[in-house]
């Protein structure tokens, strides 16, 4: 991932150089006013852009906030230390659960985000870099782990949030898609990642729609 940062907060030309790669190098300038902030479940679950401090601070004094994952991974940039740091001086607790936009979900990631769900202090923040793809697919695990429906959880990946189903991201919805058709009403969701679901024969059968893709990945220059 490109960077400026050069891992100094402590200093004022560090913090400085932090704030220069978070706003121009990570594109947080276009999140200074557009958060893609929602409510997943009320004082449960909320999801989002990557936050930058302000936004911890007034989702802290708004829904209570307790808990951020990170769905991004450890992204070693100007975003990422500065939403750590504000993270830790609010006392928040801090996950680091890396979810891929473009691959088939993993089922050892499905496993870790349903142990986290289960264990976090309420409500929690899930947020990647633009809030549409890995939040969305954040999101709609969590429907599908506390029981509601593929229907439900495909509202979590659409247009509201820039989520483009027909680029190569789609395979997140043909991720939900398969498990309604072989699962849904037969066993439960986690069931059927853990035992049934086949991620390489969904990565195999998988096709995106090329100009889709390349909107997606070259003109919005997602992640």
């Amino acid at each position: 991932m490109d960077t400026i940062y050069r891992g100094d907060l402590v200093s004022k030309a560090g913090r400085r150089n932090a704030w220069l790669d978070a706003l121009f190098v990570d594109h947080a300038v276009l999140r200074l006013g557009w958060t893609n902030f929602a409510t997943v479940q009320p004082d449960v679950l909320y999801r989002s852009n990557h936050p930058l401090p302000g936004h911890l601070r007034r989702y802290v004094q708004a829904v209570g906030l307790r808990s951020v994952i990170n769905l991004r991974g450890q992204c070693a940039n100007g975003s990422d230390a500065l939403s750590r740091e504000a993270a830790a001086r609010l006392g928040l607790e801090f996950y680091d659960m890396a979810l891929e936009s473009r691959g088939a979900p993993q089922r050892v990631r499905i496993i870790r985000l349903a142990e986290i769900y289960r264990t976090m202090a309420r409500p929690g923040l899930i947020h990647c870099k633009s809030g549409a793809d890995r939040a969305g697919l954040a999101a709609a695990l969590y429907v599908l782990i506390e029981g509601g429906s593929s229907a439900q959880a495909l509202v979590q990946l659409s247009w509201r949030f820039g989520h483009i189903k027909q680029s190569n991201t789609g395979i997140l919805d043909a991720f939900i898609a398969t498990f309604a058709r072989e699962a849904e009403g037969r066993i439960g969701f986690l069931d059927w990642v853990e035992h049934e679901y086949d991620e390489v024969a969904l990565r195999a059968r998988f096709r995106s729609r090329s100009l889709a893709g390349f909107v997606n990945d070259r003109i919005l220059r997602r992640e």
